[in-house]
């Protein structure tokens, strides 16, 4: 008992134990017209209902009236059982105190809001609903980015009137890790590209006997589409999801915030060096990675269809335009810019928490890739428009 006492006055008791409780309890009481009223006694709390709905439900059936005038006590707890009960048992509930009304009014309410919430909406008003979402959302990105490429444009504005203020060091730290970095994976890549189409070309290219032409399908290809194209995915996936996951982790640590306040553009020396130093990038990976392209259809055209090494480059030279080279070119800056704009952007929509890094560097590599497939569609209908097809 001492030990007892101790515990509940430190409060680890918030009830008496089992043994020395007041359990609830229930009567069935039989008017002299026959009508059923369930009463029930004792406290109706938490600890001391047991299994109280259990029993009601093996022992009563019909009932006029729920009476719990004979209620001590009462918390939401019962008040819910109550509630439960008189919906159940299609029964009125008499005799409740003002206490135990205004639990059971509020239980009321909580239950009907309840119901109608786990009602289901039908499918055409959940489709509606998700295409609505959509739409906001692709309305509020949209201003976001306008905005976005508003304040780059400002900042770029101001960069050129005042050069000093362009952050040498970060712009060629970021080439070193936009191009420097990446010129062995896409190597390898570009050159792997090369043996896909010069092999498979061949393939094609012998049951009509021209052979020969896989030289220019491979150059023109590499110089025009591939070697651009799969450069700027390999730099979407590597670098533009670097960009958003770098400032993303910035916006979360207050680093962004922290800049603004000591008068520090994020734009100028975040996003800036960044921009520009893809876009370069995209140029020198862009033309290496068509070189490489060749070369690896050269190896493989060596083995499969015996056009030797250096007259398969040497053929390359005549037969693919030089416009072809100007063409992948003139898109790759182009790509770069997207690239970066797309990563920084939803770097710097970061606000909450460090899942939504990872959720903004997944949509800016998306964003990224689909973007520059897009464009590369446009630039191939212009090209051939203007004769460079």
């Amino acid at each position: 008992m001492e030990a007892r006492a101790i515990l509940a006055a430190t409060g680890i008791f918030a009830h008496d134990p089992p043994s020395m409780r007041e359990w609830a309890d229930f009567t069935l009481e039989q008017d002299d017209g026959g009508a059923v009223t369930l009463s029930l006694s004792g406290p109706l709390r938490v600890a001391s209902i047991g299994d109280l709905d259990v029993r009601i439900d093996e022992a009563v059936g019909e009932v006029s009236a729920i009476d719990i005038s004979k209620v001590q006590e009462i918390d939401t707890t019962g008040a819910w059982l109550v509630a439960n009960l008189s919906d159940e048992l299609d029964a009125g509930i008499t005799g409740a105190s003002d206490q135990a009304a205004r639990l059971i009014r509020a239980v009321g309410k909580v239950r009907s809001s309840e119901e109608e919430f786990a009602q289901p909406p039908g499918l055409i008003e959940r489709t509606a609903a998700e295409l609505g979402e959509i739409i906001v959302k692709f309305g509020k990105g949209t201003v976001e980015a306008i905005g976005f490429i508003g304040a780059l444009l400002i900042a770029l504005g101001g960069t050129i009137r005042h050069p000093s203020r362009l952050r040498t060091k970060a712009l060629v730290h970021q080439m070193q890790l936009v191009g420097i970095n990446s010129l062995l994976i896409i190597g390898l890549m570009s050159f792997l590209v090369g043996i896909v189409i010069a092999q498979q070309g061949a393939l094609q290219l012998k049951e009509f006997g021209a052979e020969a032409l896989t030289v220019n399908l491979t150059g023109r290809l590499a110089f025009r589409e591939l070697g651009i194209l799969m450069t700027a995915i390999m730099v979407a996936g590597r670098s533009g999801s670097s960009f958003a996951a770098q400032i993303g982790t910035m916006k979360l640590t207050e680093e962004v915030d922290a800049m603004r306040t000591i008068g520090v553009s994020p734009m100028e020396a975040l996003v800036i060096p960044r921009v520009l130093a893809t876009m370069f990038m995209m140029v020198v990976l862009g033309f290496y990675a068509s070189l490489v392209a060749i070369v690896g259809g050269a190896f493989i055209s060596t083995i499969q269809l015996g056009i030797p090494f250096m007259n398969f480059l040497e053929r390359i030279q005549e037969v693919v335009p030089t416009y072809d080279m100007w063409v992948g070119l003139t898109k790759a800056p182009v790509f770069g810019l997207i690239i970066a704009i797309a990563g920084c952007f939803h770097g710097m929509q970061v606000k909450s928490n460090s899942e939504e890094v990872g959720l903004r560097t997944t949509q800016a590599v998306v964003t990224a890739i689909f973007a520059v497939i897009v464009l590369d569609a446009f630039f191939a209908v212009f090209f051939t428009e203007v004769g460079w097809g």
